[in-house]
């Protein structure tokens, strides 16, 4: 809850970018992350720029699977996740996701991590393949859209995932990124 003002300046920057993803706006900012923070469901980050510790954006782990008759999770979902004008295509996505998938195959043991996004949202369908995750297709009217004069529909989702074979070159990709930019 601290990161909340600044959360809502970096929604601010430039909104143009925010289609297809529920940002809030202004005073919206604080119900937006005390909503993510009471879902048993799903861990909210606030996405922090290193360089000057300004947040920056926001991303989840949410829907996690358990395996059937086990006690640990098969698969989990990365969403959520948006940032502030300024923070695009600076690498923080790369840095956060190398995070949050490291996180769900090295301690959490699933097997399979997964990223949804709206099928037109050609921006994020990019950005995930470009993170080395799988396109698995397209679900039709599979999920709330979230596009203006929408409301009540349903949208058409492409998914994505990372399987646990995959982590270790996928890994590697991201690192290899993060050092070209000069991340890491």
């Amino acid at each position: 809850m601290a990161h909340v003002p600044v959360l809502a300046q970096a929604a601010e920057e430039d909104r143009s970018s925010y289609g297809f993803t529920p940002v809030p706006s202004g005073a919206g900012m604080e119900a937006y992350v005390s909503d993510k923070l009471d879902r048993p469901e799903l861990m909210a980050f606030a996405q922090v720029r290193v360089v000057d510790g300004r947040a920056v954006g926001h991303t989840a782990l949410l829907h996690p699977r358990p395996w059937p008759g086990r006690d640990r999770l098969s698969a989990v979902e990365i969403g959520w996740t948006w940032l502030a004008a300024s923070a695009q295509g600076t690498g923080i996505n790369v840095e956060a996701k190398r995070l949050l998938f490291g996180y769900a195959f090295e301690t959490l043991g699933v097997a399979r991590v997964e990223l949804k996004t709206d099928a037109r949202n050609e921006r994020s369908r990019r950005a995930i393949e470009r993170l080395g995750a799988h396109f698995e297709g397209v679900l039709r009217s599979y999920s709330e859209s979230w596009v203006a004069g929408e409301e009540g529909e349903l949208r058409d989702t492409a998914i994505f995932s990372v399987v646990e074979a995959e982590w270790p070159s996928v890994k590697a990709a991201m690192v290899n990124r993060l050092a070209e930019a000069g991340r890491i």
